[in-house]
């Protein structure tokens, strides 16, 4: 899976992009090796709302399907954390979706013996 990282009014530095990775190891074990996973980590400069100034949003491109996720936190770790942890839930729900219309799929073309 290739994982992109862009930073606006946010530097993006080694430490960030290992932990991006690090994150992207288990959702990577569920999709293809095609698939392309864009990370935009921006920080918004709204004084009236500066709890939650740190925004991750992870843009996931698949066959057939795009998935995202969006968070905002007053921490960029955190903000990461819970975008993939709601992107890992997306692909999961995405994959029992798949196994499951196969499966129908199987059973419908298979002939009923009574």
């Amino acid at each position: 899976m290739r994982i992109e990282v862009k930073g606006r009014n946010v530097s993006v530095g080694d430490e960030l992009r290992e932990r991006i990775e690090k994150r992207f190891q288990k959702i990577s074990k569920q999709v293809s090796e095609l698939a392309f996973a864009e990370v935009e980590l921006t920080e918004e400069r709204n004084p009236r709302n500066a709890t939650q100034s740190q925004v991750a949003e992870i843009t996931l491109h698949l066959k057939g399907v795009t998935l995202r996720a969006h968070e905002a936190t007053d921490n960029m770790v955190r903000s990461i954390n819970a975008a993939t942890d709601d992107l890992a839930r997306q692909v999961k729900r995405h994959r029992d979706k798949r196994r499951r219309r196969r499966e129908m799929q199987k059973a419908a073309a298979e002939p009923r013996t009574a």
